[in-house]
């Protein structure tokens, strides 16, 4: 049986209002956050991560121990557009993204202001200048996020860690947290894929899709954290996708 979808008009009247909250996010940023505390920044985006959800009709569900503090990195599976957002609501984050996120819509600008660090990943030097800048903000304290997959897929197989961006934990000393992300439909507990931003889809499409979905959970599952130890960069990213997938196994067993 198809998952129930809502009608256009409501899935219009959900983005006429996202847009508003998104306006209302650029204002707040504009205006405010040069006078607030990182503390006081984090609890911003979260709370309005968490509005956002509920405008667009998307329930999250947190599993696992959010981290209490930086310094760490987050290394999550990618889906879609929506995983940061997601990820905000579940713990805030400076999230390390590809160049072209700052392009989008709107949510570009948006996403800039949060404090996310772009990356040409084509570009190797580039590369090693976002490295140098993640170890910098891990050894300040920060809570970064990264997408070691490179790019959005399906959400039910895992491609394979790339390294590079690991490589900043290892040079701050800083532990890595792996997380796990999954859209499910609520009522039947299978994985939704409204949220997929991946092939020929576009941007839009995509939010499109989401605004349609009815009764869809953004499931946002907190590993355990590790220190490397002796392992280096490729090993290190390999261990944590084995980490990644056996939290999704489990979840998937389980029926969550």
């Amino acid at each position: 049986m198809s998952p129930r979808r809502r009608s256009p008009p409501v899935a219009l009247w959900r983005l006429l209002r996202g847009i508003a909250h998104v306006l209302r996010g650029l204002w707040i940023i504009r205006r405010e956050f040069g006078r607030l505390t990182p503390d006081q920044r984090a609890r911003r985006v979260r709370e309005w991560s968490r509005q956002m959800l509920a405008i667009i009709g998307v329930t999250l569900v947190v599993r696992g121990t959010p981290p209490a503090h930086g310094p760490l990195m987050l290394v999550a599976n990618h889906i879609s557009w929506l995983d940061i957002l997601v990820m905000d609501a579940a713990h805030p984050a400076r999230f390390v993204s590809k160049a072209d996120v700052k392009q989008w819509p709107v949510l570009g600008a948006l996403i800039t202001g949060a404090g996310t660090l772009y990356i040409e990943r084509a570009s190797r030097r580039d590369a090693m200048r976002v490295v140098h800048q993640m170890a910098a903000a891990l050894t300040a304290g920060d809570t970064l996020a990264v997408f070691p997959e490179g790019t959005t897929h399906d959400g039910r197989t895992l491609l394979p860690f790339h390294a590079n961006l690991i490589q900043a934990a290892i040079s701050a000393h800083a532990p890595v947290l792996p997380v796990a992300l999954q859209y499910l439909n609520g009522a039947s507990g299978a994985i939704s894929d409204a949220p997929l931003f991946v092939g020929d889809t576009t941007l839009l499409q995509s939010v499109w899709r989401t605004l349609r979905a009815d009764g869809m959970q953004a499931c946002v599952h907190f590993g355990e954290p590790q220190l490397a130890g002796d392992r280096d960069r490729r090993t290190w990213a390999a261990d944590l996708q084995r980490a990644v997938g056996a939290i999704l196994t489990a979840d998937s067993v389980s029926g969550h």
